[in-house]
């Protein structure tokens, strides 16, 4: 039997940081995968992650699993794959299955960062081909490019589905809605509005009745729900669709540390059952530790900041960190998830219906919390949101207060302020001047960022725009403004097209309109072919 100073389960986020700080410390450290590649959903993940420049905001995360995976090299960190760890057991012993046998390892600390599995809802039709969870889709598009449809149906409206859907219409399918059970869409405003006006409509206070079709997926049926959560007769709806993919939310996959006998709790807020363990992720078993989803379900940043604590507590159990040390890298690490974990999407806010405005006191949007907009009513009482500067100058239309400050950063003139902690709304600074350089359009991870010149000439305003789409159009190309709410404005004209390195493929298509149309077209319409 191998024996192992550090084992970890799991080579995703939470499990590569955990090595990586363990193996800092010289500790022997495996990694035990099922898959055949490392990296977990990283490498799935090609938009732009949130939080401040510590977290890696504006990094999209298949390059953030790349730098863990170097990182991990570096130190001797051992990565097996398509290893599947089938026991864990009290005593620290691994039993896996490789290569058609059962291998037994024995480690000195152990940590679980298995992650987390989709969950399903059954309907009639739900076992066609066809209908495949939102992770699948993502695997199929990011990893394989395969698209996984043409026309898509997505159950779900939380960050998880928001953002697939927006990656789906990347992948050049078409998004025929967007349903959730819920009266208000459950993930980030930013990953909604910038799916809404593209002209993908939301159905909320909707469920899924059928999926249609005889050996695949031809079409969907659904129906609003109401307050018990039963379908309304009379208001069933059909959508033409051959794929539907389900994103209704993640379960901790907590089955390893429950087979060790650790603690566990049943916690909603955290997505399930998950163990219950102190300050540095350690279970109720010395030794064993989890992080990442497994216990509680979060972003791939608090992943990975979880996983660097666990790795460094496992050192320290071992003997190869100070406890002064660990007590001073914990708080400094600690603190930096506090700053993800605040604001309206924070873990003690998770599920409620009763928040009506920003930490700033600005009342939150109604119609972006039903419809995945912002009506042009509601868009004037964000000061960041309508300004009549003359000249070019930045329109920010983050309405809500998410952990994110890359916009601050971008500007090297100080123009965009988020302030004391990174929840807060960005505010722009009047005694600077923008240079419409653009950068802070590029690094948005929400893509909520124009810039805008109302008096561009005597008849057109200028708005330039995020762009994260194929082909890119080219100087001259005339198509259509559409608004915040998808609807066909205008026609308008590309006056400028910047790609550049810096802006990590967030493209810049600067678009001319009407004047009367500068504070509500938000997105360029090209004719397909």
């Amino acid at each position: 039997m191998k024996r192992y100073e550090l084992i970890i389960v799991g080579a995703g986020p939470a499990g590569l940081s955990a090595a990586i700080e363990a193996a800092k410390r010289n500790m022997q450290v495996v990694v035990f995968d099922e898959n055949s590649r490392p990296g977990g959903q990283l490498f799935k993940q090609i938009h732009k992650f949130f939080g401040s420049k510590e977290h890696k905001a504006k990094t999209r995360g298949f390059i953030i699993g790349e730098e863990l995976l170097v990182q991990a090299k570096e130190l001797g960190v051992e990565v097996i794959l398509n290893a599947t760890v089938i026991g864990l057991y009290r005593e620290k012993e691994v039993c896996v299955m490789q290569d058609g046998q059962l291998v037994h390892y024995k480690g000195d600390n152990i940590i679980v960062a298995a992650g987390a599995a989709e969950n399903m809802v059954t309907f009639r039709g739900w076992t066609l081909p066809g209908v495949i969870g939102a992770g699948a889709a993502q695997t199929m598009m990011n990893l394989h490019g395969v698209k996984p449809g043409e026309r898509i149906l997505m159950v779900g409206s939380g960050n998880v589905g928001l953002v697939v859907s927006f990656q789906l219409l990347q992948a050049g399918c078409k998004v025929v809605g967007v349903i959730d059970a819920a009266k208000r869409i459950g993930g980030y405003g930013v990953h909604a509005a910038k799916l809404t006006r593209t002209g993908v409509p939301f159905y909320l206070s909707h469920t899924i009745v059928e999926a249609e079709g005889g050996d695949h997926v031809t079409g969907a049926v659904i129906a609003e729900v109401d307050d018990k959560w039963q379908t309304v007769p009379g208001t069933q709806k059909h959508l033409e669709a051959d794929t539907i993919c389900i994103a209704v939310g993640l379960s901790p996959m907590s089955q390893l540390v429950r087979m060790a006998g650790c603690e566990t709790a049943d916690d909603p807020r955290k997505g399930g059952l998950v163990p219950v363990c102190n300050e540095y992720g350690e279970t109720s078993i010395p030794g064993i530790f989890a992080a990442g989803d497994v216990v509680g379900i979060e972003e791939a940043s608090s992943a990975m900041i979880q996983g660097r604590i666990a790795g460094m507590a496992a050192a320290e159990r071992s003997g190869y960190l100070e406890e002064d040390e660990m007590s001073a890298l914990f708080l400094e690490a600690n603190s930096s998830l506090s700053q993800l974990r605040q604001g309206m999407f924070s873990h003690v806010n998770k599920g409620r219906t009763d928040l009506t405005e920003t930490d700033e006191g600005y009342r939150l949007s109604a119609s972006l919390l039903s419809r995945g907009y912002v009506e042009d009513s509601e868009i004037q009482e964000f000061p960041c949101a309508v300004s009549h500067t003359p000249g070019v100058h930045p329109v920010i239309e983050c309405t809500q207060n998410i952990p994110c400050n890359p916009c601050q950063d971008a500007c090297r003139f100080g123009c965009i302020r988020v302030g004391e902690t990174i929840t807060s709304l960005p505010q722009i600074r009047e005694d600077t001047k923008c240079v419409g350089c653009g950068m802070c359009v590029a690094n948005c991870s929400g893509q909520a960022i124009f810039l805008v010149d109302e008096d561009y000439d005597e008849s057109h305003a200028s708005i330039t725009i995020p762009y994260e789409f194929l082909p890119l159009p080219e100087k001259g190309a005339a198509g259509t403004a559409l608004s915040r709410s998808g609807d066909r404005l205008c026609r308008a004209v590309v006056s400028d097209v910047r790609s550049v390195k810096a802006m990590d493929h967030t493209n810049l298509v600067t678009m001319l309109v009407p004047k009367e149309f500068a504070g509500s077209a938000r997105f360029i319409e090209f004719e397909e072919g």
